[in-house]
């Protein structure tokens, strides 16, 4: 955001809430100047729906930080998505032996991530198709590669782990075998459940919701 941005955003958010905007002309222009430094890198557009999100759930008045935390958090959601892999396919402009080119290029690319102008390019698993069964075919002729000590000394640092093998050793339904129906959650197959945080994150929880236990137990499965 350009340090001429953060007066109007401030102005912006004092329509909700006029206790962000200092009243004394010194104060307000020592004001504009940290939360520039603040958010300097957070999109203007972003930064006001952020404020506009947080005055929907909270009474308190809003700092930059809180708008810096909401943006972090979205960034390294787009990063952890992102394989980090440059594709020169989608370069072709971009010399390989040009190393300091070639960097740039690579910076320009995660930029655009961050920023939204391209979707991050995830790596995606096998998950159907002949090559599939083939994948669980040669995992299954592995076998089991922990101990049963091995896996009882992980089991505190594997909660979820732990309770899905104790599901399928006792022959109960595996709520992970299922997305959770919780709205606030939605977990993937396989993932642990989730609880939003004040940020505007999410954060892994290691029992999962009821609900999604609720889900799991199916008819075939209960009479079994």
């Amino acid at each position: 955001m350009n340090p001429e941005q953060i007066p109007e955003l401030i102005a912006q958010i004092a329509l909700a809430d006029p206790r962000v905007r200092r009243e004394d002309r010194i104060e307000r222009r020592a004001q504009a100047h940290m939360w520039a430094g603040i958010l300097a890198d957070v999109p203007y557009d972003y930064a006001l729906t952020a404020a506009q999100q947080h005055y929907a759930t909270s009474q308190w008045p809003i700092t930059p930080g809180d708008i810096a935390g909401r943006w972090q958090t979205v960034v390294r959601d787009r990063m952890n998505r992102h394989s980090g892999t440059f594709e020169p396919t989608a370069h072709p402009d971009v010399d390989p032996d040009d190393v300091p080119g070639y960097l740039e290029a690579l910076r320009g690319e995660r930029r655009a991530v961050v920023y939204g102008q391209q979707p991050p390019a995830e790596v995606r698993a096998i998950t159907a198709g002949p090559a599939a069964a083939e994948a669980q075919r040669r995992v299954a002729a592995l076998g089991d590669y922990l101990t049963t000590e091995t896996r009882r000394a992980l089991a505190p640092y594997r909660p979820v782990a732990a309770a899905r093998l104790d599901a399928a050793q006792e022959n109960r339904p595996d709520p992970l075998a299922v997305a959770c129906p919780v709205e606030t959650c939605r977990a993937r197959p396989g993932h642990p459940c989730q609880r939003p945080t004040r940020q505007g994150g999410r954060r892994p929880i290691d029992k999962p919701h009821p609900s999604r236990t609720d889900a799991a137990t199916t008819p075939e499965r209960t009479s079994a």
